[in-house]
């Protein structure tokens, strides 16, 4: 951008509604950026959607920031579950199937909505992000400023009751997890 500034995006897509929220960072995707967008998407549910909610499956693309043994990614995904109480089920894709996954597909028509447009800074490139629509929805947008602390890990010993709170499926355990609150 004209503004030297870098923005990670973070998407969420509702499959059951076709709602997709777009979460800008001006800092490294981290595991932290990862679940800090996700607590920040809940804040916008509304009460009843949230009072609705009685799993959260969130699918992911098994990127080294959110995998089933990234340690930090875990305890924070722990806490959110906690927080919230209500249990999360995280689903992995398989590497190289990312056409299976939806967001996938709005990173690609994002490209062709902003394509040759000038992102000159932050405001033109949030402008152009709100303005493309998923399934006929404009999408829901926010820029973070936070500086997000890369490589951060937890020990085993520190990792030993956050593992007590995870079901891994016996038979795909990095790739199908459920999270319970206590």
């Amino acid at each position: 951008m004209g503004d030297n500034g870098k923005h990670t995006p973070f998407g969420i897509v509702d499959e059951d509604t076709g709602q997709l929220y777009i979460h800008f960072g001006s800092s490294a995707k981290t595991s932290d950026f990862i679940v800090d967008s996700l607590e920040h998407w809940w804040d916008l549910l509304s009460g009843s959607e949230r009072q609705a909610t009685k799993l959260i499956q969130i699918k992911l693309d098994n990127g080294p920031e959110s995998s089933g043994v990234r340690t930090q990614f875990l305890k924070r995904i722990v806490n959110f579950s906690e927080q919230i109480k209500i249990p999360i089920q995280l689903l992995y894709y398989p590497p190289y199937h990312s056409k299976y996954n939806p967001i996938e597909r709005c990173w690609g028509i994002l490209e062709m909505h902003w394509n040759g447009a000038q992102l000159i800074d932050s405001k033109t490139m949030l402008a152009w992000a709100k303005s493309m629509t998923w399934k006929g929805r404009n999408a829901i947008i926010w820029l973070t400023e936070t500086i997000y602390e890369k490589g951060i890990s937890l020990s085993k010993k520190t990792m030993k009751p956050i593992e007590e709170r995870l079901i891994r499926n016996t038979l795909l355990p990095k790739w199908d997890i459920y999270v319970k609150p206590q």
